[in-house]
């Protein structure tokens, strides 16, 4: 009889774990709570019949780098589309920065600020790959590409402080949009390292939109699990760890794309370990709004348009000001707004004609306020007649996201505050964070190395220390790729 392992969430993570599981010879069953698998990259309806929206995330700049989908060839089962614009910031009268999949472009449209945005990304964005070594892994190993973390390091420790290195405020504002995805205190070094590795994708990789809607990359996971013969069961939650029938620890796995939480409810977890769970925090959160338009999003500036990413908020001033209202816990008048208009690259989202809107704003953690008409405003602030485009509408609020998908606590869609600290401690300081000290259990989610974003690497890492644990060999990505390394 071959060895089982149980993965609880089918999200990116949790799918990538079975995925590598299945490929080494185990019996892999996954359970996930929602009716459908996906987890962050779930989709489906929200508002009218016709209109497809992501659940959680849209756009995906971690994939096509990921060492994980490039080993499964996820690109031969999910149409990647790169857009000529990996993300815009539209700006007041009409202006807007464009950061542009050619840098030499980008450059070009950012004047007097152009030689320092590529002194700045440029380095980075050719050596895309061993960016990702060194951030997609965990900050207590010495660096594969030490030249390469050194610059990294360099641009985030400056681009940190207050000021920055440009002059006008259209690249300021641009690149302060792309730091504030991490959702944490700005500036800071964790959202600038953040920040810097979204806008070096932007222009190597690109910031990709899987054709159909995000759920394409977990059902090409899914696909793959079956092929091997893995299993998925839907409309199962696991409350608590007590009652989880995983089989017999001390021959089988379990593997939890979770919240770290879930293992404060196992018996018998040493008391050291429950305290550092404890610890580990969440928060800022998100809440979101789907829109069904009549047409495309009428921007004032044209070029807006081909970016299926738009960060908006005004000045870098005006984003600073409204993420430290968010930090203090409260609501922003003004916020800053991801904004992702799918449609202006995949027509497949919405009938003939008209398209979707999926966005997204920071707010406490928690908080149940409906930001629909926040956030309706910033875009017609940008976007004049944007309002009578709206067909209907759909707002989850942060503390509903907890309800939909019970990793993400309060609303926190990172899997837990994203801070300097916390990215050492993820969601404890080790060597090997996914191994818990419950025998034969693993935490894979976006609360370990190397955090959130669509890659499949937490998954992996946690397969990888489980495969280690159980064979006594250090298994990498060729040999599971390669063929079975568990005998039945």
């Amino acid at each position: 009889m071959a060895a089982r392992a149980t993965v609880v969430g089918s999200g990116p993570n949790g799918l990538s774990a079975a995925v590598a599981l299945a490929r080494a010879g185990l019996e892999v069953r996954v359970l996930e709570a929602a009716p459908s698998i996906g987890g962050g990259v779930r989709s489906g309806a929200a508002t009218l019949p016709g209109f497809v929206h992501d659940v959680c995330s849209a756009v995906h700049p971690a994939a096509l780098t990921s060492p994980f989908f490039r080993a499964l060839e996820l690109s031969r089962h999910v149409d990647w589309l790169v857009p000529k614009a990996s993300y815009a910031h539209p700006l007041e009268g009409g202006r807007a920065a464009i950061a542009w999949h050619d840098i030499d472009r980008t450059v070009a449209g950012l004047g007097p600020d152009g030689p320092a945005w590529r002194r700045l990304l440029a380095p980075l964005a050719r050596r895309i790959d061993e960016v990702v070594s060194f951030t997609g892994d965990q900050l207590l190993r010495m660096p594969r590409h030490p030249l390469t973390a050194a610059r990294f390091g360099l641009r985030v420790a400056a681009n940190a402080l207050p000021s920055t290195p440009f002059r006008t405020d259209a690249a300021a504002a641009l690149l302060t949009g792309a730091l504030a995805h991490a959702n944490t205190r700005m500036p800071s070094l964790a959202s600038s390292a953040a920040g810097m590795l979204l806008a070096a994708h932007g222009h190597s990789t690109g910031w990709p939109v899987p054709r159909g809607s995000a759920q394409a990359i977990a059902d090409a996971l899914a696909a793959d699990l079956f092929a091997h013969g893995g299993e998925i069961e839907t409309d199962t939650r696991v409350g608590t760890l007590a009652d989880l029938d995983w089989g017999d620890p001390e021959n089988d796995l379990l593997v939890l794309d979770t919240s770290p939480r879930l293992l404060l409810t196992a018996p018998h977890l040493p008391p050291r370990y429950a305290r550092a769970i404890r610890r580990y925090r969440y928060g800022p959160a998100a809440a979101k709004v789907d829109f069904a338009l009549d047409g495309p999003v009428p921007w004032a500036n044209p070029e807006v348009s081909a970016s299926p990413t738009v960060h908006l908020g005004g000045t870098r001033e005006e984003i600073l000001t409204a993420e430290a209202e968010v930090s203090h816990g409260r609501i922003p008048e003004h916020p800053y707004v991801l904004v992702v208009q799918p449609s202006v690259i995949d027509p497949t989202r919405a009938p003939e004609g008209k398209a979707v809107l999926w966005a997204y704003t920071h707010v406490p953690l928690h908080s149940r306020a409906d930001v629909t008409e926040a956030i309706t405003a910033q875009i017609e602030r940008f976007a004049p007649g944007f309002r009578d485009l709206i067909l209907a509408s759909s707002h989850v609020a942060a503390a509903e996201r907890e309800e939909i998908n019970p990793a993400e606590i309060g609303g926190d869609i990172l899997g837990g505050a994203f801070t300097l600290t916390q990215a050492l401690r993820r969601p404890v300081v080790s060597r090997h964070p996914w191994r818990t000290p419950l025998p034969g259990v693993y935490l894979a989610s976006a609360a370990t190395p190397p955090g959130p974003a669509v890659h499949g690497m937490n998954g992996w890492y946690a397969a990888r220390t489980a495969l280690r644990d159980r064979t006594g060999m250090d298994v990498c990505l060729d040999d599971l790729f390669g063929g079975d390394l568990v005998g039945g």
